[in-house]
């Protein structure tokens, strides 16, 4: 071997350690979520959070533990075999090492396996299914969106009482049917009365609403349709059926701000919201607020909050780990740990990952400079008040 070759070889082995040493300092982040398809609008505002997260949580280095953060964005069009595709091949082809999403209950389903095969850490944000974090969870699964049973025990919270009944309207999938069998465990003193479930893209709600008023007009006590609803249709149209004409009140989770346009013809509306850019009163939500309306003209919307919360959860992990993105370190540093967000404090359960969180009890006024109706905050409802069942088997 000549001098010269000897010396390319070396050159050469320089350069291949190099580039190692460069793809070492990567950490791959694998962002799964609706960039099309009915649940588009949550899959982008989740997009949003997590860059604006990331931002504030490096101060805007994006890096963290001397490694430079690449976000790899999947459309998984709302479809769970898509999703479930598109994260493998993140993992065994694009070396990711963490993930992120999706938006939909349906597709979280299909991603949970594939992280337990590929022993990857998934952070769920913001499908909202018990499932994910109960029979069908696995170590690999954390959540920083809140579960069905938080939506459900919050709203329990906020209107139940003596001699109320209660009617569900809600999307006929795995996210309506976990939302409607938590808030009838949630229930101490209400009760539910009849269940309807609808396809996801329902647009007429006429024969709906005339089985409601049939179900519930010559009932005593207080009267309430629980709506619980995402993505496309209208189903607030029912309070155009003029339900208070037989003591009939409306109440709903707080939505992004074109879910809770038609709320400005139904004032008074009261429910449990997750987030709602006016209400948390903290540091790292006023940063969110004024960078948000400086980017984009306009407040966060609801997912872009969860969103930032995720990156957040990623970045205090990361710097517990001193970088070390493998499950092996990430999943013993991120049960019990707690992070700051946009909302708070979130700590994720030990036994099933869940993130515990505070709700908001809102009631709705009426702003004519806004185009939806706006959630006033009435009280927190503190997330150990909160009572979420551990339902996985660990």
């Amino acid at each position: 071997m000549t001098y010269r070759t000897s010396r390319m070889l070396a050159i050469a082995f320089s350069v291949l350690l190099f580039s190692e040493c460069l793809a070492q300092e990567e950490l791959r982040i694998v962002h799964v979520h609706s960039a099309t398809g009915p649940q588009e609008e949550l899959g982008k505002q989740t997009q949003v959070g997590l860059l604006l997260g990331f931002d504030y949580a490096t101060r805007g280095t994006g890096v963290v533990a001397g490694k430079k953060i690449v976000l790899i964005e999947k459309d998984d069009q709302g479809k769970p075999d898509v999703g479930k595709a598109l994260l493998a091949t993140a993992f065994a082809d694009e070396k990711a090492q963490i993930a992120i999403g999706p938006t939909q209950s349906n597709v979280a389903l299909a991603l949970l396996p594939v992280a337990e095969e590929y022993k990857k850490v998934l952070i769920v944000e913001p499908a909202v299914a018990d499932s994910i974090t109960g029979e069908r969870w696995n170590k690999y699964v954390f959540r920083t969106g809140r579960s069905s049973t938080q939506d459900a025990v919050a709203s329990a919270i906020a209107m139940d009482g003596p001699e109320i009944s209660i009617v569900t309207v809600a999307q006929d999938y795995v996210f309506g049917r976990d939302g409607v069998k938590a808030l009838k465990g949630s229930l101490k003193q209400g009760k539910v009365v009849h269940e309807e479930y609808l396809p996801p893209t329902t647009t007429d709600f006429t024969a709906t609403g005339q089985r409601i008023i049939e179900k519930l007009k010559d009932l005593p006590g207080k009267k309430i349709v629980w709506i619980l609803w995402s993505g496309v249709g209208n189903p607030y149209k029912l309070n155009d059926l003029d339900l208070k004409k037989y003591g009939i009140q409306v109440s709903s989770i707080a939505n992004v701000f074109s879910a809770m346009a038609p709320f400005k013809n139904i004032p008074g509306l009261e429910g449990s919201a997750y987030y709602y850019y006016g209400i948390p009163k903290n540091p790292i939500n006023d940063w969110l607020v004024s960078q948000h309306e400086r980017k984009f003209g306009s407040p966060p919307d609801m997912f872009v909050a969860g969103g930032f919360s995720a990156a957040m959860a990623i970045v205090e992990a990361l710097t517990k780990t001193n970088g070390d993105a493998s499950a092996d370190a990430l999943v013993p540093a991120m049960e019990g740990m707690s992070v700051d967000t946009p909302k708070g404090k979130m700590t994720f359960r030990k036994e099933d990952h869940q993130a515990l969180q505070s709700m908001y009890h809102y009631r709705i006024k009426v702003d004519p400079a806004l185009a939806w109706g706006t959630p006033e905050l009435v009280r927190e409802i503190k997330a150990e008040e909160i009572e979420v069942p551990v339902r996985n088997k660990r």
